[in-house]
C-alpha cells in the first residue's frame, strides 16, 4: 500500500477537487437566493389598478372660458382652467416680477388660453382654493400661499410654483395627463 501524499488530491490542473465544490456549491446557493429572491422584487411593481391611472385623459370641450374642472390622476387632483384673456395678460405681466420659483407663463402651458396643473400645494400638500388669493389664482387655506394665474408662488411658506404634470394634447380639446 502507498502511502497518501498531499499532492494526491490535485488534478491535472492543479486544482483540488474540495475547491471545485466549493465553488459550485457556493454558484448554486447564490441562483438559489436569486431565485428566492425574485418574487419579493417583483412584487414592488405597480399594480394593474396604479398603472391604468397612470395616464387621464379629458375632453375640455364642455369647460368655458373662465371656468375650471378638477380631475384626478395619479391619486391627486389636477386642476384645468380655460384662462380669460385677462388672466393671460396679467400671467405673462407677472412674468417680470420677483418671483420665489422664476419661470414665464409660456414655460407653464402649451396653449395660453389652457393651464393645467397638480392642485397640491408645494408647502405641506394642501389643496389650494380656486380663483382666490391676492393674484386672483389659488390660494392655500392652511398656511397663506397665494399663486397668481399662472399658478406660480407670489407669497407664503411654499416653496415652489404649483407643479406642471406632464400633458399633451390630442385633439383640440382633448387633453392625455401622463
Amino acid at each position: 500500500m502507498s502511502a497518501m501524499t498531499p499532492e494526491s488530491n490535485h488534478g491535472e490542473d492543479g486544482v483540488k477537487r474540495r475547491d471545485f465544490l466549493y465553488i459550485s456549491t457556493a454558484a448554486f446557493g447564490g441562483a438559489g437566493v436569486v431565485a428566492a429572491a425574485w418574487p419579493f422584487v417583483h412584487q414592488m411593481n405597480p399594480s394593474a389598478d396604479v398603472l391604468a391611472l397612470s395616464s387621464t385623459e379629458v375632453d375640455l370641450s364642455g369647460i368655458e372660458v373662465g371656468q375650471s374642472l378638477t380631475v384626478v390622476w395619479r391619486g391627486k387632483p389636477v386642476f384645468i382652467r380655460h384662462r380669460t384673456p385677462e388672466e393671460i395678460e396679467e400671467a405673462r405681466a407677472d412674468d417680470a416680477a420677483d418671483l420665489p420659483d422664476p419661470q414665464t407663463d409660456a414655460e407653464r402651458v402649451i396653449k395660453p388660453e389652457w393651464l393645467v396643473v397638480v392642485g397640491v400645494c408645494t408647502h405641506l400638500g394642501c389643496v389650494p382654493l380656486g380663483q382666490a388669493g391676492d393674484f386672483g389664482g389659488w390660494f392655500c387655506p392652511c398656511h397663506g400661499s397665494h399663486y397668481d394665474t399662472s399658478a406660480r408662488i407670489r407669497i407664503g411658506p411654499a416653496p415652489e410654483n404649483l407643479i406642471v404634470p406632464p400633458y399633451e394634447f390630442t385633439a383640440d380639446t382633448q387633453i392625455l395627463i401622463g
